[in-house]
């Protein structure tokens, strides 16, 4: 994709143009989302990866699961997923259950533990940025406010990819 601005009109359902919206310098934006990103990834609580973090939240958002189901929804190697579940399984944050009529089967699921650090996550993540949300003046908190439904738009999953969140 081309770096640089975007502008440009959209369709509304009416089948009328929109009017060109400003520029966005897109590599800003990415870069910033990046960075808020990491800086609200990074964390004391558990002494986990962020590959660790999010397949704990996956377990946790979808509930019990085969591990291989894990691996595609994280898109990660099998391989790769094995290590990375022995880990949260020996911090005691997921356990594997044997699936009724299967021998060699397992799904995973979170323990409470697992329920307990992620909320202790959660509140240090919500904590850090409410925090750097008071170094913006009430005029670039307002702005923000407004961009929340586009934000919340762009984050949504791509329709073109099922699997994405």
């Amino acid at each position: 994709m081309p770096q640089g601005s975007v502008t440009g009109s959209r369709q509304t359902g009416t089948g009328a143009a929109e009017p060109p919206g400003p520029a966005i310098d897109v590599a800003r934006l990415r870069v910033a989302i990046a960075r808020l990103s990491r800086r609200l990834r990074r964390h004391e609580v558990a002494g986990l990866t962020p590959t660790q973090l999010s397949a704990l939240a996956t377990v946790d958002r979808i509930g019990p699961l085969r591990l291989g189901d894990l691996a595609a929804a994280e898109k990660i190697a099998p391989s790769t997923l094995t290590r990375l579940v022995t880990v949260l399984e020996e911090s005691g944050y997921v356990e594997r259950c044997p699936v009724p009529g299967d021998a060699r089967a397992s799904t995973l699921t979170i323990t409470p533990a697992g329920h307990e650090v992620l909320e202790r996550i959660r509140e240090q993540s919500m904590i850090l940025l409410a925090d750097r949300l008071q170094t913006l003046t009430a005029e670039q908190r307002g702005t923000l406010a407004a961009a929340l439904p586009a934000l919340e738009q762009l984050a949504d999953a791509d329709p073109r990819y099922p699997r994405s969140r």
